[in-house]
Protein backbone atom coordinates (compact mmCIF):
# COMPACT_ATOMS: atom_id res chain seq x y z
CA UNK A 1 0.00 0.00 0.00
CA UNK A 2 2.88 2.58 0.66
CA UNK A 3 4.22 1.47 -2.37
CA UNK A 4 1.73 2.34 -4.67
CA UNK A 5 1.01 5.48 -2.35
CA UNK A 6 4.30 7.11 -2.80
CA UNK A 7 4.63 6.13 -6.59
CA UNK A 8 1.01 7.50 -7.62
CA UNK A 9 2.32 10.61 -5.63
CA UNK A 10 5.74 10.74 -7.11
CA UNK A 11 3.67 10.58 -10.69
CA UNK A 12 1.75 13.49 -9.46
CA UNK A 13 4.77 16.03 -8.72
CA UNK A 14 6.33 15.14 -12.01
CA UNK A 15 3.51 15.79 -13.84
CA UNK A 16 2.95 19.13 -12.56
CA UNK A 17 6.19 20.86 -12.20
CA UNK A 18 8.28 18.92 -14.94
CA UNK A 19 5.35 19.08 -17.55
CA UNK A 20 3.87 22.42 -18.10
CA UNK A 21 1.64 22.87 -20.57
CA UNK A 22 1.55 25.94 -22.61
CA UNK A 23 -1.04 27.21 -25.21
CA UNK A 24 -1.00 25.91 -28.49
CA UNK A 25 -0.05 28.89 -31.07
CA UNK A 26 -3.30 30.32 -32.91
CA UNK A 27 -1.91 29.31 -36.12
CA UNK A 28 -2.52 25.81 -35.31
CA UNK A 29 -6.32 25.90 -35.37
CA UNK A 30 -8.13 25.73 -38.34
CA UNK A 31 -10.41 28.75 -37.68
CA UNK A 32 -7.34 30.91 -37.68
CA UNK A 33 -6.26 30.66 -41.37
CA UNK A 34 -7.90 33.69 -41.97
CA UNK A 35 -6.71 36.25 -39.31
CA UNK A 36 -6.88 40.18 -40.04
CA UNK A 37 -3.32 40.07 -40.29
CA UNK A 38 -3.21 37.83 -43.36
CA UNK A 39 -5.38 40.04 -45.10
CA UNK A 40 -2.30 41.20 -47.31
CA UNK A 41 -2.40 37.86 -48.66
CA UNK A 42 -6.03 38.30 -49.66
CA UNK A 43 -5.17 41.74 -51.42
CA UNK A 44 -4.04 39.27 -54.44
CA UNK A 45 -6.78 37.48 -54.80
CA UNK A 46 -9.56 39.53 -54.40
CA UNK A 47 -8.49 43.45 -54.36
CA UNK A 48 -12.12 44.58 -53.13
CA UNK A 49 -11.31 43.39 -49.89
CA UNK A 50 -9.71 46.08 -48.83
CA UNK A 51 -12.64 48.31 -48.73
CA UNK A 52 -14.34 45.34 -46.71
CA UNK A 53 -11.52 45.00 -44.28
CA UNK A 54 -11.78 48.86 -43.14
CA UNK A 55 -15.57 48.52 -42.97
CA UNK A 56 -14.92 45.62 -40.91
CA UNK A 57 -12.34 46.57 -38.77
CA UNK A 58 -14.23 49.71 -37.85
CA UNK A 59 -17.87 48.11 -37.68
CA UNK A 60 -16.24 45.46 -34.54
CA UNK A 61 -13.75 47.98 -33.04
CA UNK A 62 -17.15 50.18 -32.20
CA UNK A 63 -19.24 46.94 -31.47
CA UNK A 64 -16.59 45.54 -29.40
CA UNK A 65 -17.35 42.13 -31.23
CA UNK A 66 -13.55 41.22 -32.07
CA UNK A 67 -12.84 37.76 -29.71
CA UNK A 68 -10.09 37.30 -26.95
CA UNK A 69 -7.94 34.53 -26.99
CA UNK A 70 -8.25 32.70 -23.90
CA UNK A 71 -5.23 33.37 -21.76
CA UNK A 72 -3.82 30.19 -19.49
CA UNK A 73 -2.47 30.22 -16.50
CA UNK A 74 1.38 30.41 -17.71
CA UNK A 75 -0.03 33.47 -19.74
CA UNK A 76 2.74 35.35 -17.37
CA UNK A 77 5.30 33.32 -19.38
CA UNK A 78 4.36 34.43 -23.02
CA UNK A 79 6.12 37.77 -24.40
CA UNK A 80 4.37 41.64 -24.37
CA UNK A 81 4.26 40.81 -28.18
CA UNK A 82 3.05 37.69 -28.57
CA UNK A 83 0.21 38.56 -26.08
CA UNK A 84 -0.60 41.27 -28.31
CA UNK A 85 -0.63 39.49 -31.19
CA UNK A 86 -3.40 36.66 -29.84
CA UNK A 87 -5.26 39.76 -28.24
CA UNK A 88 -6.32 41.55 -31.56
CA UNK A 89 -5.98 38.60 -34.04
CA UNK A 90 -9.72 37.70 -35.08
CA UNK A 91 -10.45 35.37 -38.07
CA UNK A 92 -13.04 35.80 -40.96
CA UNK A 93 -14.56 32.73 -40.04
CA UNK A 94 -15.80 34.46 -36.57
CA UNK A 95 -18.06 36.83 -38.35
CA UNK A 96 -21.84 36.37 -38.09
CA UNK A 97 -23.10 34.06 -40.92
CA UNK A 98 -25.19 37.05 -42.34
CA UNK A 99 -22.00 39.61 -42.79
CA UNK A 100 -20.08 36.37 -44.34
CA UNK A 101 -22.67 35.68 -46.94
CA UNK A 102 -22.79 39.71 -47.88
CA UNK A 103 -18.83 39.38 -47.84
CA UNK A 104 -19.46 36.31 -50.64
CA UNK A 105 -22.21 37.38 -52.21
CA UNK A 106 -19.80 40.07 -53.62
CA UNK A 107 -17.19 37.75 -55.37
CA UNK A 108 -17.39 36.65 -58.78
CA UNK A 109 -16.83 32.78 -59.55
CA UNK A 110 -13.37 32.69 -59.49
CA UNK A 111 -13.06 34.06 -56.29
CA UNK A 112 -16.00 32.02 -54.95
CA UNK A 113 -13.76 29.23 -55.88
CA UNK A 114 -10.52 30.46 -54.65
CA UNK A 115 -12.63 30.54 -51.01
CA UNK A 116 -13.74 27.20 -50.99
CA UNK A 117 -10.01 25.55 -51.21
CA UNK A 118 -9.67 27.04 -47.87
CA UNK A 119 -11.94 24.79 -45.66
CA UNK A 120 -15.01 22.82 -45.22
CA UNK A 121 -16.69 25.26 -43.68
CA UNK A 122 -16.08 27.84 -46.19
CA UNK A 123 -16.74 25.34 -49.27
CA UNK A 124 -20.03 24.47 -47.93
CA UNK A 125 -20.82 28.54 -47.88
CA UNK A 126 -19.51 29.26 -51.40
CA UNK A 127 -20.63 26.23 -53.44
CA UNK A 128 -24.14 26.87 -51.82
CA UNK A 129 -26.85 27.45 -54.55
CA UNK A 130 -28.18 30.76 -53.72
CA UNK A 131 -24.83 32.15 -53.75
CA UNK A 132 -24.44 30.47 -57.68
CA UNK A 133 -27.76 31.49 -58.92
CA UNK A 134 -27.11 35.11 -59.90
CA UNK A 135 -24.00 34.08 -61.72
CA UNK A 136 -25.59 31.59 -63.20
CA UNK A 137 -28.15 34.01 -64.29
CA UNK A 138 -26.05 36.44 -65.11
CA UNK A 139 -23.83 34.27 -67.39
CA UNK A 140 -26.03 31.71 -68.84
CA UNK A 141 -29.51 32.77 -68.92
CA UNK A 142 -30.22 34.15 -72.14
CA UNK A 143 -29.45 30.64 -74.27
CA UNK A 144 -30.01 28.68 -71.14
CA UNK A 145 -34.05 27.79 -70.70
CA UNK A 146 -36.35 25.37 -70.03
CA UNK A 147 -35.40 22.89 -72.84
CA UNK A 148 -31.93 23.08 -71.86
CA UNK A 149 -32.68 22.58 -67.96
CA UNK A 150 -35.14 19.43 -68.58
CA UNK A 151 -31.92 18.14 -70.81
CA UNK A 152 -29.66 18.96 -67.66
CA UNK A 153 -31.98 16.91 -65.43
CA UNK A 154 -32.01 13.64 -67.92
CA UNK A 155 -27.82 14.18 -67.94
CA UNK A 156 -27.26 14.33 -64.19
CA UNK A 157 -30.00 11.17 -63.55
CA UNK A 158 -27.56 9.09 -66.08
CA UNK A 159 -24.11 9.95 -63.83
CA UNK A 160 -24.64 7.77 -60.85
CA UNK A 161 -20.64 8.56 -59.40
CA UNK A 162 -20.33 12.10 -59.00
CA UNK A 163 -16.63 11.57 -59.96
CA UNK A 164 -17.44 12.43 -63.32
CA UNK A 165 -16.78 15.86 -63.03
CA UNK A 166 -13.46 14.78 -62.19
CA UNK A 167 -10.44 15.80 -64.97
CA UNK A 168 -6.83 16.01 -65.14
CA UNK A 169 -6.58 19.14 -67.31
CA UNK A 170 -4.11 21.67 -66.19
CA UNK A 171 -6.51 24.32 -66.90
CA UNK A 172 -5.94 28.23 -65.50
CA UNK A 173 -8.32 30.86 -64.44
CA UNK A 174 -11.41 30.38 -63.42
CA UNK A 175 -11.42 26.93 -65.23
CA UNK A 176 -8.72 25.63 -63.11
CA UNK A 177 -10.59 26.23 -59.84
CA UNK A 178 -13.99 24.89 -61.00
CA UNK A 179 -12.04 21.78 -61.82
CA UNK A 180 -10.03 21.82 -59.02
CA UNK A 181 -12.41 23.53 -56.15
CA UNK A 182 -13.43 20.05 -54.81
CA UNK A 183 -10.53 19.47 -52.22
CA UNK A 184 -10.60 21.34 -49.23
CA UNK A 185 -6.38 22.60 -49.64
CA UNK A 186 -5.33 25.63 -50.75
CA UNK A 187 -3.62 24.95 -53.97
CA UNK A 188 -2.39 25.85 -57.20
CA UNK A 189 -5.50 24.69 -59.74
CA UNK A 190 -2.32 23.66 -61.63
CA UNK A 191 -0.38 21.25 -59.48
CA UNK A 192 -3.40 18.87 -59.24
CA UNK A 193 -2.93 15.94 -61.91
CA UNK A 194 -5.52 12.82 -63.25
CA UNK A 195 -4.03 10.37 -60.74
CA UNK A 196 -4.28 12.74 -57.61
CA UNK A 197 -7.50 14.16 -58.22
CA UNK A 198 -8.80 10.39 -58.37
CA UNK A 199 -7.71 10.23 -54.83
CA UNK A 200 -10.13 12.91 -53.44
CA UNK A 201 -12.93 11.66 -51.25
CA UNK A 202 -16.12 12.10 -53.14
CA UNK A 203 -17.41 13.71 -49.92
CA UNK A 204 -15.52 16.46 -50.81
CA UNK A 205 -17.30 17.30 -53.92
CA UNK A 206 -20.24 19.23 -54.36
CA UNK A 207 -23.66 17.63 -55.32
CA UNK A 208 -23.93 16.59 -59.27
CA UNK A 209 -27.43 18.40 -58.86
CA UNK A 210 -26.22 21.68 -57.57
CA UNK A 211 -25.97 24.87 -59.62
CA UNK A 212 -22.54 25.12 -59.16
CA UNK A 213 -22.14 21.70 -60.90
CA UNK A 214 -24.60 22.89 -63.70
CA UNK A 215 -22.15 25.74 -64.45
CA UNK A 216 -18.96 24.07 -64.51
CA UNK A 217 -20.66 21.73 -66.35
CA UNK A 218 -21.33 24.48 -68.68
CA UNK A 219 -18.12 26.17 -68.29
CA UNK A 220 -16.30 23.10 -69.56
CA UNK A 221 -17.84 22.04 -72.60
CA UNK A 222 -18.75 19.04 -71.40
CA UNK A 223 -22.42 20.01 -71.13
CA UNK A 224 -24.05 19.86 -74.76
CA UNK A 225 -26.97 22.25 -74.25
CA UNK A 226 -29.87 22.79 -76.57
CA UNK A 227 -30.53 26.40 -77.87
CA UNK A 228 -31.12 28.08 -81.41
CA UNK A 229 -28.63 29.78 -83.59
CA UNK A 230 -29.49 33.03 -85.50
CA UNK A 231 -28.21 32.50 -89.12
CA UNK A 232 -26.68 29.11 -88.78
CA UNK A 233 -23.97 27.78 -90.76
CA UNK A 234 -21.40 31.32 -90.72
CA UNK A 235 -24.99 33.36 -91.98
CA UNK A 236 -25.28 31.54 -95.62
CA UNK A 237 -26.96 33.45 -97.98
CA UNK A 238 -30.00 30.57 -97.34
CA UNK A 239 -30.26 30.63 -93.82
CA UNK A 240 -30.83 34.21 -93.65
CA UNK A 241 -33.13 35.84 -91.00
CA UNK A 242 -33.61 32.15 -89.61
CA UNK A 243 -32.86 30.59 -86.38
CA UNK A 244 -32.57 27.16 -86.15
CA UNK A 245 -32.37 24.44 -82.74
CA UNK A 246 -28.94 22.83 -82.47
CA UNK A 247 -26.97 21.30 -79.80
CA UNK A 248 -23.90 23.37 -78.03
CA UNK A 249 -20.91 23.49 -75.98
CA UNK A 250 -19.09 26.02 -74.99
CA UNK A 251 -15.28 26.37 -75.72
CA UNK A 252 -14.03 29.13 -73.18
CA UNK A 253 -10.63 29.35 -75.76
CA UNK A 254 -11.75 31.31 -77.87
CA UNK A 255 -15.00 32.33 -75.73
CA UNK A 256 -17.54 30.72 -78.22
CA UNK A 257 -19.51 27.77 -79.31
CA UNK A 258 -19.47 24.67 -81.20
CA UNK A 259 -22.94 24.20 -82.74
CA UNK A 260 -24.14 20.54 -83.78
CA UNK A 261 -27.15 20.63 -86.21
CA UNK A 262 -29.61 17.67 -86.27
CA UNK A 263 -29.46 15.43 -89.44
CA UNK A 264 -31.33 16.74 -92.57
CA UNK A 265 -33.19 14.12 -94.44
CA UNK A 266 -29.97 12.09 -95.58
CA UNK A 267 -27.57 14.93 -95.05
CA UNK A 268 -25.71 14.39 -92.19
CA UNK A 269 -25.44 16.21 -88.95
CA UNK A 270 -23.82 19.59 -89.79
CA UNK A 271 -21.17 21.11 -87.02
CA UNK A 272 -20.30 24.51 -87.31
CA UNK A 273 -17.66 26.34 -84.96
CA UNK A 274 -17.26 29.49 -83.68
CA UNK A 275 -20.38 30.75 -83.03
CA UNK A 276 -20.47 33.76 -81.10
CA UNK A 277 -23.15 34.83 -77.86
CA UNK A 278 -25.04 37.03 -80.13
CA UNK A 279 -25.90 34.62 -82.19
CA UNK A 280 -27.77 31.99 -79.60
CA UNK A 281 -30.96 32.29 -78.03
CA UNK A 282 -32.91 29.43 -75.40
CA UNK A 283 -36.11 27.92 -77.30
CA UNK A 284 -39.31 30.43 -77.05
CA UNK A 285 -40.93 26.80 -77.42
CA UNK A 286 -40.25 23.67 -75.81
CA UNK A 287 -41.11 21.13 -78.78
CA UNK A 288 -38.82 19.41 -80.84
CA UNK A 289 -38.24 21.44 -84.16
CA UNK A 290 -39.55 18.28 -85.94
CA UNK A 291 -43.07 18.87 -84.73
CA UNK A 292 -45.39 22.04 -85.23
CA UNK A 293 -45.91 24.28 -83.21
CA UNK A 294 -49.83 24.89 -82.44
CA UNK A 295 -50.30 28.50 -82.90
CA UNK A 296 -52.22 30.50 -80.16
CA UNK A 297 -51.54 34.27 -81.71
CA UNK A 298 -53.63 34.07 -85.10
CA UNK A 299 -57.17 35.78 -83.98
CA UNK A 300 -54.91 38.12 -83.27
CA UNK A 301 -52.38 39.39 -85.67
CA UNK A 302 -52.79 42.55 -87.36
CA UNK A 303 -50.70 44.45 -90.06
CA UNK A 304 -47.37 45.43 -89.29
CA UNK A 305 -47.08 42.45 -86.26
CA UNK A 306 -43.94 40.90 -85.93
CA UNK A 307 -44.03 37.11 -86.28
CA UNK A 308 -41.64 34.51 -87.14
CA UNK A 309 -42.75 31.46 -88.76
CA UNK A 310 -41.66 27.51 -88.48
CA UNK A 311 -40.41 26.43 -92.00
CA UNK A 312 -38.48 23.57 -93.62
CA UNK A 313 -37.80 22.24 -97.28
CA UNK A 314 -39.13 19.57 -97.01
CA UNK A 315 -41.04 16.87 -94.75
CA UNK A 316 -37.69 14.94 -93.72
CA UNK A 317 -36.10 18.25 -92.79
CA UNK A 318 -36.54 19.78 -88.99
CA UNK A 319 -38.06 22.92 -88.48
CA UNK A 320 -36.76 26.44 -88.70
CA UNK A 321 -37.59 29.74 -87.34
CA UNK A 322 -38.37 32.93 -90.18
CA UNK A 323 -38.44 36.04 -88.96
CA UNK A 324 -41.21 38.30 -90.78
CA UNK A 325 -44.42 40.52 -90.76
CA UNK A 326 -47.65 40.63 -91.19
CA UNK A 327 -48.48 42.55 -94.84
CA UNK A 328 -52.26 44.18 -95.85
CA UNK A 329 -54.72 42.13 -98.27
CA UNK A 330 -54.14 43.28 -101.51
CA UNK A 331 -57.94 44.53 -101.60
CA UNK A 332 -56.45 47.02 -98.98
CA UNK A 333 -54.57 50.13 -99.54
CA UNK A 334 -52.77 50.33 -95.95
CA UNK A 335 -54.94 53.17 -94.85
CA UNK A 336 -55.00 52.32 -90.83
CA UNK A 337 -58.29 54.06 -90.73
CA UNK A 338 -60.40 52.03 -93.46
CA UNK A 339 -58.25 48.45 -92.86
CA UNK A 340 -60.36 46.19 -92.11
CA UNK A 341 -57.28 43.07 -92.98
CA UNK A 342 -57.42 41.72 -89.24
CA UNK A 343 -61.34 40.75 -90.09
CA UNK A 344 -60.74 38.55 -92.77
CA UNK A 345 -59.37 34.77 -92.49
CA UNK A 346 -56.68 35.41 -94.85
CA UNK A 347 -53.40 36.21 -93.66
CA UNK A 348 -50.51 37.96 -95.75
CA UNK A 349 -47.13 37.24 -94.33
CA UNK A 350 -44.10 38.95 -95.91
CA UNK A 351 -40.49 38.10 -95.55
CA UNK A 352 -39.11 42.02 -96.90
CA UNK A 353 -35.65 40.89 -96.30
CA UNK A 354 -36.57 38.94 -100.26
CA UNK A 355 -36.82 41.70 -103.47
CA UNK A 356 -40.26 42.06 -104.57
CA UNK A 357 -41.18 39.44 -106.99
CA UNK A 358 -39.23 36.84 -105.46
CA UNK A 359 -41.41 33.41 -104.57
CA UNK A 360 -40.35 33.98 -101.02
CA UNK A 361 -41.37 37.34 -100.19
CA UNK A 362 -44.90 36.77 -98.60
CA UNK A 363 -47.14 33.84 -98.08
CA UNK A 364 -50.49 33.74 -97.00
CA UNK A 365 -52.71 31.24 -94.10
CA UNK A 366 -55.94 30.81 -93.15
CA UNK A 367 -55.92 31.92 -89.23
CA UNK A 368 -58.65 29.87 -88.45
CA UNK A 369 -57.79 26.51 -90.18
CA UNK A 370 -53.78 26.77 -90.41
CA UNK A 371 -52.01 23.58 -89.69
CA UNK A 372 -49.27 23.40 -92.11
CA UNK A 373 -49.07 24.81 -95.42
CA UNK A 374 -47.00 24.00 -98.55
CA UNK A 375 -45.48 22.17 -101.41
CA UNK A 376 -42.40 20.70 -101.87
CA UNK A 377 -41.17 23.73 -104.09
CA UNK A 378 -41.81 25.88 -101.89
CA UNK A 379 -41.29 24.38 -98.74
CA UNK A 380 -43.70 23.87 -95.74
CA UNK A 381 -44.96 26.51 -93.15
CA UNK A 382 -45.58 25.78 -89.84
CA UNK A 383 -46.45 27.18 -86.43
CA UNK A 384 -46.51 31.11 -86.22
CA UNK A 385 -45.17 33.14 -82.88
CA UNK A 386 -46.85 36.95 -82.65
CA UNK A 387 -43.68 38.63 -81.15
CA UNK A 388 -44.56 41.26 -78.45
CA UNK A 389 -41.25 41.60 -76.82
CA UNK A 390 -38.74 44.64 -78.11
CA UNK A 391 -35.94 42.78 -77.30
CA UNK A 392 -37.35 39.34 -79.20
CA UNK A 393 -37.65 42.13 -82.29
CA UNK A 394 -34.71 44.11 -82.49
CA UNK A 395 -32.65 40.55 -81.77
CA UNK A 396 -33.86 39.55 -85.33
CA UNK A 397 -33.19 43.36 -86.76
CA UNK A 398 -29.66 42.94 -85.92
CA UNK A 399 -28.83 40.04 -88.28
CA UNK A 400 -30.91 42.12 -91.31
CA UNK A 401 -28.83 41.64 -94.44
CA UNK A 402 -26.72 44.31 -95.86
CA UNK A 403 -28.13 43.57 -99.31
CA UNK A 404 -31.72 42.53 -100.39
CA UNK A 405 -31.97 38.89 -100.96
CA UNK A 406 -33.05 37.48 -104.17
Amino acid sequence: MLFIFVTCFSFILFFKYSLPIKPLPSRAYDMRLLSFHHWKDLYTLFPSIKLLKKTLLFMFSAKGIIKKNNITRNSENMTTSEADENENEMSVLDLPNLALECILEKLEPDGLCKMACVCSYLRDMCLSDHLWEDHMKKRWGRVIGDVAYKEWQSHIASKKQSNYFLDGENRRGLLGYLCKLWPVILLKSSSITYGDSKKIKLSSQPPIDSIVSCYRALQTGKFWFPAQVFNRENGHVGFMLSCYDADLSYDSHTDTFQARYPPHGRRAAAIETGVTWDRLRAPPVDNSPHDLHISDCLIDLRPKDHIEIQWRRNKQFPYGWWYGVVGHLEACDGNHTYCHCHENDTVVLEFNQYAPGSRWRHTMINRKEHREEGNEADGFYGGIRKLNRKDEISMWEQFWPAEILE
